[in-house]
């Protein structure tokens, strides 16, 4: 699944490829990808048609596109999760139809079309109406800084590139915890945006071990925590996100390549890069977790 990183690329492409452009028509081609937009494909299309794109917004691995909400008296947003292959590509209208395309959206200047494009059809897309934040913040990470967010998402914790994000806060709720350090960092009503992936990094960069109990860490721990955060999402945005597969790639089509930098996941029985001794790969949750048995011991 895409994290992120991932998701931040693909939101900075759509705010500046299709932010301030007006939708012309839409074509559904795959009814399943509006599984959640209950009143119908019919009822999305007419939704969207006419309306101009106004942000780009993404809280955790959430994104939404802000509209024009003419004579409605919310104001609303095409929300999208890209699920496990779900791909937002901006192309000509000329370019073929991708294999898997379920949603194409065109714009009344007729030069690019916005397409949705999902092989396993796990992600969705839909129309919904705006709600205030509850902190009375921006929704997310966007151009316009409104306090505004679909319902969908109003469980979703700021994630640490959120410019709202408070980390004194967040340390004093890590602190009241009582698990896992990686199992807080994947909890998204807690933090949201950190992957199985950039826990692993993070955690290996913030030298802790991901079983080390909440309620155990120093309040300067968590900050180097938070920091180690921040930086691994930094230099994944540079590189434009992680990526293992074909699925995961930009509104332009091209993958990431952060994978290449890894420091410790996916790099079991390989030496440690800070002091040499073997990573070690633990069952986690129903997946993995990587870390150096020296750099990061549990306490």
């Amino acid at each position: 699944m895409p994290e992120l990183p991932e998701v931040e690329v693909v939101r900075a492409g759509l705010a500046r490829w299709v932010v301030g452009r007006r939708i012309d028509s839409v074509d559904v081609v795959e009814p399943r990808s509006l599984r959640r937009h209950r009143p119908g494909p019919e009822h999305f299309t007419a939704t969207l048609a006419g309306r101009e794109i106004t942000d780009a917004v993404r809280r955790g691995k959430y994104l939404w596109l802000l509209l024009t909400s003419g004579n409605d008296p919310a104001p609303l947003a095409m929300l999208a999760h890209l699920g496990m292959s779900g791909q937002l590509l901006v192309k000509p209208p000329e370019a073929p139809a991708e294999r898997h395309l379920r949603v194409r959206v065109t714009f009344d200047d007729r030069d690019l079309q916005l397409r949705f494009v999902d092989q396993r059809i796990f992600g969705s897309l839909q129309v919904t109406e705006l709600v205030t934040t509850a902190d009375g913040g921006p929704g997310g990470l966007g151009r316009t800084g409104l306090p505004l967010l679909p319902p969908e998402v109003a469980h979703i914790a700021r994630d640490p590139l959120d410019p709202a994000f408070d980390d004194s806060d967040f340390a004093d709720r890590v602190r009241a915890r009582h698990t896992g350090i990686k199992r807080a960092l994947l909890d998204q009503s807690l933090i949201s945006g950190i992957g199985n992936i950039y826990a692993d990094e993070a955690l290996w960069r913030a030298a802790l071990h991901y079983a080390r109990p909440t309620e155990t860490l120093t309040r300067t721990a968590i900050a180097r925590l938070t920091d180690a955060v921040r930086q691994v999402f930094g230099e994944a945005l540079d590189a434009g996100g992680t990526s293992f597969d074909a699925l995961y790639v930009n509104v332009n089509g091209e993958s990431g390549y952060f994978d290449r930098s890894l420091d410790v996941y996916g790099r079991a029985g390989e030496p440690c890069k800070r002091c040499g001794t073997p990573i070690v790969r633990e069952k986690f949750m129903n997946r993995s977790s990587h870390f150096c048995p020296v750099c990061q011991r549990k306490r």
